[in-house]
């Protein structure tokens, strides 16, 4: 497993953290997804070689939310 961790602009609340979780954790490959509000981050466990930050980048952007780069 590697572990990828998002800086995410514009997450608030609950809802946000489901939706986010929701559409990354459907993509094959990904282990988990972990979301956290105040840090403005989210950090994922996927299979290597699978998925690229791109990959990630549009899932989250797709659902509303701003990626700003890889912590």
């Amino acid at each position: 497993m590697e572990r990828m961790i998002l800086n995410v602009e514009g997450m608030s609340c609950a809802h946000c953290e489901r939706a986010i979780k929701n559409a990354v954790g459907e993509l094959d490959g990904v282990e988990s997804v972990i979301v956290d509000l105040p840090g403005k981050t989210v950090a994922i466990e996927y299979e290597p070689g699978m998925l690229t930050f791109e990959s990630f980048k549009t899932v989250i952007e797709e659902e509303g939310y701003h990626v700003s780069g890889k912590v």
